[in-house]
């Protein structure tokens, strides 16, 4: 497969950072992060075997970077609250309180459940991603994403105080 490197950012890079910024909730950490692994990727190129979607193999390369810097800064929790203070207000303050109010709620509920689950949850909402490429990424397969996916959401209902039935 011939690659031209600006196709390639243009084509995943919004993907990447979006997959990036879910799982470290930090928009310079997701943007440098985003920029080194398109700089590992093209450094890389020859090591895509073309078995899965690139923007499957490129959320690889991001993920062990977010682990790598996650290990330089000695810490092992991916996620903090303190991100959603800097979401931009609207034009309804209450609205807006309410819905950063749910948005907190949903991300500590997030947060309760076990690392696997958390990442496909994620990847599914945050990067837009199938499951199938969920269980790539994940080194698994497309029914445990799929498993993972269900069985998270039925917990959340429950955390965030819905019940089983909708």
């Amino acid at each position: 497969m011939v690659w031209n490197g600006e196709d390639i950012y243009q084509k995943h890079a919004e993907g990447v950072y979006r997959y990036l910024f879910a799982l470290c909730r930090e928009a310079d950490t997701a943007e440098e992060l985003t920029q080194e692994t398109f700089y590992q990727a093209l450094k890389n190129l020859n090591s895509f075997r073309g078995d899965c979607a690139p923007q499957t193999w490129l959320c690889a390369i991001a993920k062990r970077l977010w682990y790598k810097e996650l290990s330089r800064r000695g810490r092992t929790v991916p996620m903090e609250e303190d991100a959603l203070a800097q979401v931009p207000a609207g034009n309804d303050p209450a609205l807006e309180t309410e819905q950063k109010d749910s948005k907190l709620l949903l991300y500590r509920a997030i947060q309760k459940l076990d690392p696997d689950t958390r990442e496909v949850i994620y990847l599914r909402l945050a990067g837009d991603f199938s499951f199938r490429e969920i269980g790539t990424i994940l080194n698994h397969t497309e029914v445990w994403a799929r498993m993972r996916f269900y069985r998270g959401k039925e917990k959340l209902k429950l955390l965030m105080g819905g019940n089983e039935n909708g």
